[in-house]
């Protein structure tokens, strides 16, 4: 696939899982992560996606085979049953009604696949390799090692004095802030645990960053 990654604003995705096994439940806790709606159909669902179910309420199942009609509203499909036919039935209805699709089994018959992800605040690195999941985790559990909970607190801590210099009196001055400290060196400020010293000289009227102390 010559894949064009985009991030989705979990919370605008309103999520149809057609299948009930591991590997739905593992698409739906996913997508219950980032915010989504999600509704599950199946004959038979596990353990896991009933547990899910019992503590999320945006988490809905029905118990029955798919239908077409099941598409209604949803902006992304997952066809993730064990019947390639079946599979094939969700990807061509989901097509049909220009929906993004995500078939478990044959990725060529969807629109769109999911990445091996790793998430830390608002950090989000998605990896894809050419269809080969396992390769695909093995590469996004070695980017985490690196990009871990400094890079969150680091992130929060940015985007906290980017909001407070565009609101103050002098709004030019993120400008400025953001070369210095988002230049080539900022990776290497962060794993140094020198960024924090660094915001301190931007923030407005000299004032100290609250959530800095939480990631150095």
């Amino acid at each position: 696939m010559s894949g064009y990654p985009i991030l989705l604003e979990g919370s605008g995705i309103d999520a149809l899982i057609v299948g009930g096994g591991r590997v739905a439940e593992r698409k739906a806790a996913g997508l219950l992560e980032c915010g989504a709606t999600v509704r599950v159909v199946a004959p038979d669902t596990s353990p896991g996606l009933k547990e899910l179910a019992l503590r999320h309420a945006r988490l809905s199942i029905v118990d029955r085979a798919y239908q077409s009609g099941d598409i209604g509203a949803a902006t992304l499909i997952i066809a993730a049953t064990g019947s390639r036919a079946v599979n094939s039935r969700v990807a061509a209805d989901a097509r049909a009604g220009g929906r993004m699709v995500i078939t478990a089994d044959s990725p060529g018959q969807g629109t769109c696949t999911s990445m091996a992800t790793h998430r830390v605040g608002s950090l989000v690195i998605g990896v894809s390799a050419g269809g080969v999941p396992t390769a695909a985790a093995r590469i996004r559990d070695a980017i985490a090692v690196r990009f871990d909970h400094r890079y969150a607190g680091a992130l929060q801590t940015v985007s906290s004095l980017r909001r407070r210099l565009l609101e103050s009196e002098a709004p030019d001055a993120w400008a400025a802030a953001n070369f210095a400290l988002l230049g080539r060196e900022f990776c290497a400020l962060v794993e140094g645990g020198e960024l924090a010293a660094v915001v301190a000289r931007w923030a407005p009227n000299g004032a100290s960053d609250p959530e800095a102390a939480a990631w150095r």
